[in-house]
């Protein structure tokens, strides 16, 4: 009997991504809608967005810009409303946006800069998670991608505050895993390593650290947005209908255990 070969099409498909004007969001984005989805991009400032969703629309493509503040309830409900005003419903939704106020020893990290990391980095995902399960289950079923990090699984240095915060997204991802299965809504994470952003700028561009990053790591370079996008892609298509609950590394191999 012939294979069938994996489908990545998402034609039709409707997705919801998060922290989408630059970075990993920018490069999940415009693949999807490379792939066919009609996107739906997010972030706090609506200039950013408006360019990548240009660019969309010039290639063919349909592309929504919403701005919304990732750690304010009321504007992420909007922004899942006008999805479903706009395109019927939402059939993917990538949790990327993220914060990281704080660098430095976890015991020293103030009240505040927790709230505004657990506002927008768990609860901001939680509350899209809950805004659109039910419309997912009214389509026959969807997919959630979290974007965690390998901090989530190993807690970065000076980063503990944002280290807490992503492994609270790596235990939510596995259990709406375990509740929405029954729905056909799959739920996954994507743990990246070092990846060129200007969000973690300040790691890649000190020449020490980016050069002890690189020695440790078997690919011998730093991530590039678009290599978190190739999965972003798997796990948002059809080829994926069997994978839930799962937490993807991809960073290099870094993580592997030397010898």
């Amino acid at each position: 009997m012939p294979l069938t070969v994996p489908s990545f099409d998402l034609s039709g498909k409707v997705a919801v991504i998060t922290g989408a004007s630059r970075g990993i969001g920018q490069a999940i984005t415009e693949l999807y809608a490379q792939a066919g989805a009609k996107v739906v991009l997010s972030s706090r400032k609506l200039e950013g967005l408006e360019e990548v969703a240009s660019s969309i629309r010039a290639a063919g493509g349909e592309a929504l810009a919403v701005a919304a503040h990732n750690g304010d309830k009321a504007q992420l409900q909007a922004l899942v409303q006008k999805s479903v005003e706009a395109y019927g419903g939402v059939d993917i939704l990538v949790n990327n946006a993220a914060t990281n106020p704080h660098f430095g020893p976890v015991l020293e990290a103030e009240d505040s800069m927790w709230q505004k990391t657990f506002e927008v980095n768990l609860m901001g995902n939680f509350w899209l998670c809950q805004a659109v399960a039910p419309i997912m289950r009214v389509r026959g079923g969807g997919r959630i991608i979290n974007v965690a990090s390998v901090n989530g699984i190993r807690p970065g240095a000076m980063q503990g505050v944002y280290s807490v915060t992503k492994a609270g997204i790596i235990n939510l991802t596995q259990t709406l895993a375990m509740e929405l299965a029954a729905d056909k809504i799959r739920v996954n994470a994507i743990a990246p390593g070092l990846v060129r952003t200007k969000f973690a700028r300040a790691i890649w561009e000190s020449d020490v650290v980016y050069n002890a990053i690189v020695g440790r790591t078997p690919v011998n370079r730093i991530g590039e947005p678009d290599d978190i996008a190739g999965i972003a892609l798997y796990l948002a298509a059809p080829a994926s209908e069997f994978t839930t609950g799962q937490v993807f590394v991809v960073d290099g191999g870094i993580s592997v255990p030397m010898l």
